[in-house]
């Protein structure tokens, strides 16, 4: 059976007019709902076809009640009764004003979440919404699941941008506050006399490794046991490459020179292998040219071969005579990774010439094989100036030991004035690549804000906001997240601890 609708049901009021009756709902009887009833108004009653206007204007006020539309009064009659309000009940004092669900949004608005975790270091606030900030690379590289394949950080700013205070406080300060986290800085700018993380290391109960150029600072040996221990004969050929190119003014070793290198640390392997005292650049030097005798190599073959590695040999005699006291002989004794911050002060080496990335170098195999015997700790490595690291002929081993590294806990962290120092064909533009951690600060020309863009993927407009950003702030990306726009914070105590412009400072104190 086909149900059919009731029709609605007419009521005749007076004057014979008749309108459809509404019917209250169930709640409008009852005293204490009758409050949700719709606010209500009289309208017309329905004329028949029949009657004329004239007629329609005599009935009286009779009418149906209907919904009012929200803006056709001035707000919902909110009771005002101190009474209600004591026992709890809502008894605003001020009448409400009629609005959309829409426009009452904005009452309950959403809260931006964080582009980040909230694991690992902080590093400031995100300027969009105000929320912390906290990231470090090895957090993320051990995070379940990863969230990064590479521990490397890459950290670039113009001077006075805020990248120094930065690098202080989130890459060596609060780190050391996690467990089994320590610091390794190769400190190169100069303050007052010595590096600019002298202080920082006093506070942190050590003393600096201090290097200089008269040689009677720290000794570090280019033959240093650790370090064959830790990468093997490849990893120290590579170093002794490595830094005959950096003496020899970025001359790449050929063929030839490599196979004469390999063939000397051989021969000084198997003599010092019986031997308590360590074998140190000096007494690699007579190996350097010797001619292998079961080779069957021709009389003009063995001359080159011996030329090769004098090539070589002089390379590096120069190098000790130059800086006598710093490379030849053992390394220091109190060369150690026993405290939490481990500074190697090289400040006062010149600018140019061999001996920083020489340092450099060494400082990084000494740490692959120091650390391959002391695992179970994350180890950031900061290299101040770091583009003689990945600019230069240190290059290739950073690339050569990046497996390594993430094996041993090492998060090498480079920082720089800006990306274009570093040579389009060298292996550590590969390194930047790779780099998944990137703070970049205020880039004064705009060459080196695009190159910033354009190799880190971010925002188009990302270039101009790089050009314009305010001392302390910085772009900051990790993995294929989006780019932020962060800004770092301190303490009280981190600002006075990581303070960079003490001598300028000190102009300003009144006499």
């Amino acid at each position: 059976m086909t149900h059919k609708p009731a029709p609605p049901r007419v009521e005749t009021v007076a004057g014979g007019r008749a309108h459809a009756a509404v019917k209250k709902p169930w709640y409008g009887s009852v005293p204490g709902l009758r409050i949700f009833l719709s606010p209500t108004e009289a309208i017309p009653p329905v004329l028949t076809g029949e009657e004329d206007e004239a007629a329609a204007d005599q009935v009286g006020p009779t009418a149906r009640p209907v919904d009012v539309p929200p803006f056709s009064r001035p707000g919902s009659v909110l009771r005002a009764s101190p009474g209600a309000a004591a026992r709890g009940w809502y008894a605003p004092k001020l009448a409400g004003a009629p609005t959309t669900t829409r426009q009452a949004e904005i009452l309950n608005t959403g809260i931006i979440g964080a582009p980040t975790g909230i694991e690992g270091v902080v590093n400031g606030t995100d300027n969009l919404s105000s929320t912390m900030i906290s990231h470090d690379a090895p957090t993320a590289y051990n995070a379940s699941p990863r969230k990064l394949t590479s521990p490397n950080v890459l950290i670039i700013g113009t001077v006075g941008s805020g990248k120094s205070s930065f690098t202080k406080t989130v890459m060596v300060m609060r780190p050391l506050l996690l467990k089994n986290h320590r610091a390794v800085v190769f400190d190169k700018k100069d303050e007052g006399g010595e590096g600019e993380y002298a202080a920082l290391t006093r506070r942190m109960g050590t003393e600096p490794l201090r290097f200089d150029p008269d040689g009677t600072g720290t000794r570090f040996n280019l033959m240093d046991p650790l370090i064959a221990q830790g990468t093997g004969l490849q990893g120290q050929m590579l170093l002794i490459n490595a830094v005959a190119r950096i003496a020899r003014d970025d001359t790449a070793a050929t063929e030839w020179e490599e196979k004469a290198t390999r063939h000397a640390l051989q021969l000084l392997f198997d003599k010092f292998q019986d031997t308590r005292r360590a074998a140190t650049t000096t007494d690699l030097m007579p190996y350097l040219g010797m001619v292998p005798t079961d080779q069957g190599l021709s009389g003009e073959a063995s001359e080159r071969f011996h030329q090769a590695g004098l090539s070589i040999r002089f390379g590096l005699q120069n190098l000790l005579e130059t800086y006598a006291g710093v490379f030849d002989g053992e390394t220091s004794r109190h060369v150690d990774l026993s405290h939490k911050l481990t500074t190697f002060d090289i400040s006062q080496l010149p600018d140019s010439g061999p001996a920083i990335p020489t340092v450099m170098a060494i400082g990084n195999m000494w740490l692959m094989g120091r650390l391959h015997q002391e695992r179970g700790f994350i180890t950031n490595v900061i290299y101040e100036e770091g583009w003689h690291m990945i600019g230069g002929p240190s290059a290739q081993l950073v690339k050569s030991n990046q497996k390594l590294s993430r094996s041993l806990g090492i998060s090498n962290v480079f920082v720089m004035h800006k990306g274009t120092d570093i040579p389009a064909d060298s292996p550590g533009y590969t390194v930047v690549q790779e780099a998944q951690t990137v703070y970049a600060f205020r880039q004064d020309r705009p060459e080196d804000a695009r190159w910033a863009q354009e190799t880190f993927n971010f925002a188009p407009d990302t270039t101009a906001t790089l050009m314009g950003l305010n001392p302390g702030n910085c772009v900051f990306k990790y993995g294929s997240n989006p780019e932020t726009h962060i800004r770092h914070i301190r303490s009280d105590w981190e600002i006075e601890v990581t303070n960079t412009d003490s001598a300028m400072a000190a102009g300003d104190t009144p006499t």
